[in-house]
């Protein structure tokens, strides 16, 4: 199964929000009157100048929430790491594990010999769950014969903030592949509903101008494009 993001809910109107929040600050008219009078080349302007001067609070009034299927509990373990953020995921204590489910890394789903070891040792793990089981455990304690690799889903929310600094760190070359993944997915899809407030939005080397790591991968992205390209 390949993995699965969707785009469930978010702030109506983000970028427009956002920047009437920005140029509250800045004004006497009412927070309604603003968010009514704001034009398109204002909001744009606004997060702008939002983002060159690193005044990003008002992003965080702009929120989304996604729908994740097809992970597994290694990229989530990353995950849940970026605690400005809501999680609700499926629980192994609550629902059974009926199929054998794992998520194969592409090195090894790209060599037969790694992919059969790689299948057969997640058939025996579900078989011995199954087992436990069948046997009277708890699910909750027959889980820990289950590997990492185990598919998942997850509900998650962040504000526009922390999203930009989940994108800087998961997007950079250096991070782990599958979560690579879903930063690209999610990015795609803020995108498509607040273009403004994730026009430029990445890995630091894109989003900032350079890269910020003690070792660098050396060979950094052009363009958001480029990196929505995988």
């Amino acid at each position: 199964m390949a993995i699965s993001v969707l785009l469930v809910a978010s702030t109506p109107e983000p970028d427009r929000t956002v920047a009437a929040a920005a140029r509250l600050c800045y004004s006497n008219a009412s927070a309604g009157d603003l968010v009514e009078e704001m034009k398109g080349e204002d909001i744009s302007r606004f997060i702008g100048h939002l983002r060159g001067s690193g005044h990003l609070s008002p992003f965080e009034h702009a929120v989304f929430t996604f729908a994740v299927d097809g992970i597994s509990r290694v990229c989530t373990h990353q995950l849940v790491r970026h605690r400005l953020a809501s999680y609700s995921q499926q629980s192994q204590r609550y629902v059974e594990m009926t199929q054998p489910e794992a998520v194969i890394p592409p090195s090894i789903s790209s060599d037969p010999v790694a992919k059969e070891i790689f299948t057969r040792t997640i058939r025996e793990s579900h078989g011995a769950y199954k087992a436990l089981v069948e046997a009277g455990i708890p699910r909750e304690d027959a889980r820990y014969v289950l590997p990492h690799g185990w598919m998942t889903k997850i509900v998650v929310t962040m504000n526009a903030r922390e999203l930009h600094h989940f994108f800087s760190m998961r997007l950079c070359r250096r991070a782990q592949w599958e979560i690579r993944v879903l930063a690209r997915e999610m990015l795609s899809l803020v995108r498509e509903k607040a273009p403004s407030l994730f026009s430029l939005a990445g890995p630091d080397c894109v989003a900032r101008g350079r890269c910020f790591e003690s070792r660098p991968c050396g060979s950094p992205f052009s363009s958001v494009e480029e990196v929505l390209s995988g």
